[in-house]
């Protein structure tokens, strides 16, 4: 098990130190597979703090567009996450019956009919191709798919390209009030994101990702779709609060250590996205915490963040 813990570092730090850190804590802690909590958040922290310090090191362009580009990947996230469970019912043909909420299976195939009308496919796969054309640094590819997001939210009473129940379906909570693909905050920041990518491709190219950032990605369409959680499910919105909870700490951690403002712009359109969405339907709210504390955990991390890189910008000024 302490080999996941490594999992937080990059390759380099992995290829020169990992084995010695693997053997530290196997005399530390003998016979424990697991360290005690405040070692593991430790360790994840000092993964996160090399992690970063290795993106800023990578000069191959300018800090601002890798800024937008995380916060497409982000946008891009946030979209996918309400449809978890239509996409993985439709990648692998299974009728969500009963368990159905705001989807019913209408079939795989494109000539297949619902109680929509002709759903020839799930709304789902927008964001899911865009989040692996962004994640391989593919903006001319995630930008077209970035305006369908628009179109398809703009014209979900007229059109049935995508169904009528993905899209007009319920949301999801997290941070902040329900949001569907009629919010077209979310697709046109992620359109607008796409296509600031799409224009800036010189100089260097836009960072590519490892295939291995869809693992986590996989298994969440696995869990919504074999267990039915759907975006109402209590255990959905409390598990995707700690996760959201975790990247902004995490984005904290970052800029702590570097100094860098690159993390700052996906937590700011993350915040806005969701402050929009409260201002808009206040009445969705997550009734499980205040009104006031949900846009304090959305807002405090914008002058949190800047505040971190610049005392650090400070320190290595006097250092």
């Amino acid at each position: 098990m302490n080999r996941l813990l490594l999992a937080a570092y990059p390759r380099s730090s992995r290829s020169r130190q990992g084995e010695e850190l693997l053997t530290c804590l196997a005399e530390a802690y003998p016979g424990r597979s697991w360290p005690p909590p405040r070692e593991v958040v430790a360790l994840a922290r000092a993964g996160v703090e090399a992690r970063a310090r290795a993106v800023v090191d990578d000069t191959g362009g300018p800090w601002w567009r890798d800024g937008v580009q995380l916060a497409a990947l982000v946008l891009a996230a946030l979209a996918l996450v309400p449809y978890l469970q239509d996409v993985w019912h439709w990648a692998l043909h299974i009728d969500p019956g009963r368990h159905a909420i705001a989807f019913r299976f209408s079939g795989w195939y494109p000539w297949a009919r619902g109680p929509g009308g002709t759903r020839l496919l799930p709304y789902g796969l927008l964001p899911l191709v865009c989040l692996i054309a962004l994640l391989r640094g593919k903006a001319w590819l995630a930008l077209p798919v970035a305006v369908t997001m628009v179109w398809a939210g703009a014209t979900f009473n007229d059109n049935t390209v995508f169904g009528d129940e993905g899209k007009a379906g319920l949301g999801y909570y997290g941070l902040g009030a329900p949001m569907t693909a009629r919010d077209l905050v979310l697709s046109g920041m992620l359109c607008a994101a796409c296509a600031v990518l799409a224009a800036a491709r010189r100089p260097g190219r836009l960072r590519r990702h490892s295939y291995r950032w869809l693992v986590p990605v996989a298994l969440a369409m696995s869990v919504a779709g074999s267990l039915h959680i759907t975006a109402v499910s209590p255990a959905f919105q409390r598990g995707l609060f700690v996760l959201e909870v975790g990247a902004l700490l995490a984005a904290w951690v970052a800029t702590a250590a570097t100094g860098d403002y690159r993390w700052l712009i996906p937590v700011a359109a993350f915040a806005f996205v969701r402050v929009q969405a409260i201002v808009v339907r206040p009445s969705g709210l997550m009734e499980s915490l205040p009104d006031l504390v949900v846009l304090l955990l959305l807002i405090a991390p914008l002058p949190a963040l800047a505040i971190a890189a610049q005392r650090r910008q400070g320190r290595a000024l006097l250092g």
